[in-house]
């Protein structure tokens, strides 16, 4: 058994989030993606934590459900306390936007922590993801001091304007974040949707770390885009787990009940920031020709954002090339990619559910739902149909052309026009000519 999560989302008390965005909601959305836990976010808005309080329950330490979930919502699905904060400060003479998630094991430890934001100044209920002027070591040593139970993971570390190593206002190492001894309690980064685990494997400090991907998500179709997946140790059923064996996993403690399997990545190409550009001036360099032409924009002069890919080649102690990778298949025709020695967790990449009806319908956003929900009433969860139901009940369901886009997902052989400055890069199945002469499916 295996526990796909999703621990870091947004509530509909974010900026820019669907009002739909409630916990019933995210239940919905989480029990037809398949998603076995999933986080609350942003736990640090008053109104979002009274909701919280009043309509989840604790089943183990650090793990709720919903106590009266919706009848939508046809299978379990747990929550986990987990909020991301934006710090805007300076150090080192440059001003600094990164944003960290924060893991809370209860609702009670939840609660001091909201109350020492608030004697520091925050506003709380300005958005679910509150920003603060206290700096990523300082937060870090406050939460600890709050509770040592608390985990920091930095999120989505490579976007250029708000993270960790982003190339607009990020760091260049762990500990020139966090210093020597908070760079300890980093146990974990978050890959982001345009960097994926193999972009991560070739920076010497996340070589002890792991590897996280979760999917940021603003509304309930985008729940999983990226996930990470938590199994046994022990190759036995996980009947019931705790805060401290997810946070074990993340650790890599030995003893830990739970371990991190794999993760669920999004094809990186497809993030927004994957390569430097300036989307005012529909200008898109990849790393090589960004080598060649510079960083400043040949059409109106200013600097061009920096993409993740060329900041991941200049912060790299190594290049891998497919040579260094392992790829497997598995009896479902599912591609795991893994480094050589097998000293990282492998991976899987996916193109969202709704996204292949989409193409399969021409673009039809309607019927692509219709589609989409058939698919789910009749086969299983989302993620049953994207990484193991059979080709032939696949075939059986929705004709050849939705078993041959199942399949070269599971293969890796989608097409990927990269992102670039805040534009999302398209993935398309199929060739062009070959969607001109397809019809409808369902």
């Amino acid at each position: 058994m295996q526990i796909i999560a999703d621990l870091h989302i947004h509530s509909k008390y974010s900026r820019a989030v669907s009002q739909k965005m409630d916990l019933h909601g995210i239940g919905m959305w989480a029990s037809l993606k398949g998603i076995g836990l999933v986080s609350t976010g942003d736990w640090t808005h008053p109104i979002w934590f009274r909701e919280i309080s009043n309509h989840l329950y604790q089943t183990s330490e650090g793990i709720y459900e919903l106590k009266k979930p919706l009848p939508e919502q046809k299978h379990k699905v747990r929550f986990m306390l987990t909020t991301e904060i934006s710090s805007i400060y300076s150090q080192g003479g440059t001003t600094r936007r990164v944003h960290n998630v924060v893991f809370s094991p209860s609702i009670q430890v939840a609660e001091k922590v909201n109350k020492e934001f608030i004697r520091r100044g925050a506003n709380l209920m300005a958005d679910g993801r509150p920003i603060t002027g206290i700096s990523s070591l300082n937060l870090l040593e406050m939460l600890l001091a709050i509770d040592n139970q608390i985990m920091l993971i930095p999120a989505h570390i490579w976007t250029p304007w708000f993270s960790l190593f982003g190339s607009k206002s990020g760091f260049n190492s762990v500990e020139e974040c966090f210093g020597v001894e908070g760079a300890k309690h980093i146990y974990g980064i978050e890959t982001g949707l345009s960097s994926d685990p193999i972009m991560n494997w070739q920076i010497k400090e996340l070589e002890t770390r792991s590897i996280l991907s979760f999917s940021d998500a603003h509304s309930g179709p985008k729940l999983a885009r990226e996930a990470t997946v938590f199994i046994s140790t022990n190759n036995q059923s996980i009947t019931d787990y705790s805060y401290s064996d997810i946070t074990d996993a993340i650790k890599q403690r030995p003893e830990s009940k739970l371990k991190i399997g794999y993760t669920i990545e999004f094809f990186p190409e497809e993030g927004k920031y994957h390569w430097t550009g300036h989307r005012a001036c529909n200008v898109k360099y990849s790393p090589l020709e960004e080598a060649e032409k510079g960083t400043v924009c040949p059409v109106c002069g200013k600097p061009l954002t920096v993409g993740v890919e060329s900041r991941v080649k200049d912060l790299s102690n190594r290049t891998l090339s497919s040579s260094d990778l392992l790829f497997a298949q598995n009896k479902s025709g599912l591609t795991f990619v893994d480094d050589k020695e097998k000293r990282r967790k492998p991976f899987v990449s996916i193109i969202p559910l709704l996204e292949i009806m989409a193409e399969l319908e021409g673009g039809a956003g309607v019927k692509a739902e219709r589609a989409y929900h058939r698919a789910l009433g009749e086969l299983g969860t989302e993620f049953d149909i994207l990484l193991k139901i059979p080709f032939e009940a696949i075939e059986k369901f929705g004709g050849k052309r939705l078993r041959q886009a199942i399949e070269i997902i599971r293969s890796r052989k989608a097409h990927v026009d990269p992102g670039y400055d805040g534009v999302f890069g398209t993935v398309k199945i199929f060739k062009d000519e070959e969607n001109k002469k397809q019809t409808t499916l369902f």
